[in-house]
């Protein structure tokens, strides 16, 4: 075990980067799923049936293909398409294109995952409340926003958090496009210590404390989310400290 945590604090600079590139592939790549999953999600309720059609087809197809072989068609064979991913340099950083590829792919497969997740959640509201936005004349644009997804938004943040480690613990596949990334890393200082229990120990330990602080953030997402509906105390109380109960007097009990 010495000799591992000697070699992870001599190898510090590419723990960082590999974290560096774990995190900002996770990120952007849930963004894009984000972004992706709404607009499936709701363009799979749409009445015309030729874009309901496209939209399922498109969910289908990459719920149905492995993700390995997304990330490796989007790296290496996109590229013969002439559609192929550039490194970025910010300062002394550089995002080898990898990562691109990886957010596209992940993007993509999370992102197919995430639409059932907003389909089923649109569904999930009461009929009384679509009955009770069409009552007040809302077209369905403001019945959508305003009564629709505010609430379906609070019953679809647990399954995204699951979804959210799911894509985090998907990045170590980033190794396979040439990015060193967090999983890469160790693998390195096991070739170099020999020491495959304690190396890894230490690596799940690390994504544990990052998909704990994710799951913290979405918890804390779905406390805000529930406290516009009504439900429940809101972030800031949950961290208020509570005031000293008055109705308790010393020496002569409780009143």
């Amino acid at each position: 075990m010495d000799k591992v945590l000697h070699a992870v604090f001599g190898s510090w600079d590419q723990i960082l980067s590999g974290l560096g590139y774990t995190i900002l592939a996770t990120v952007l790549g849930a963004l894009l799923a984000l972004i992706l999953a709404f607009i499936l999600g709701l363009g799979s309720r749409a009445r015309n049936v030729v874009v309901r059609g496209v939209v399922r087809a498109v969910v289908e197809f990459f719920r149905g293909t492995s993700l390995f072989v997304q990330l490796f068609w989007f790296y290496y064979a996109m590229p013969e398409l002439g559609f192929g991913f550039a490194p970025v340099q910010i300062g002394s950083f550089i995002i080898p294109s990898g990562v691109f590829a990886g957010v596209v792919a992940f993007g993509l497969n999370f992102g197919a995952y995430g639409a059932e997740v907003v389909r089923g959640a649109i569904n999930a509201v009461p009929k009384a409340q679509w009955e009770g936005a069409t009552a007040l004349n809302m077209s369905p644009f403001q019945r959508m926003r305003l009564v629709i997804l505010p609430q379906a938004w609070v019953g679809m943040i647990p399954p995204f958090n699951n979804l959210l480690i799911q894509l985090l613990k998907s990045t170590p596949l980033l190794s396979l496009v040439l990015v060193a990334d967090l999983t890469a890393v160790f693998q390195q200082i096991r070739d170099d210590t020999a020491n495959t229990l304690a190396t890894f120990f230490v690596l799940m330990l690390i994504y544990f404390v990052i998909a704990y602080v994710f799951t913290l953030l979405m918890n804390a997402l779905e406390t805000v989310a529930s406290a516009k509906l009504g439900r429940g105390r809101g972030l800031r109380a949950v961290f208020r400290i509570r005031a000293a109960d008055t109705s308790v007097d010393i020496g002569k009990g409780v009143r």
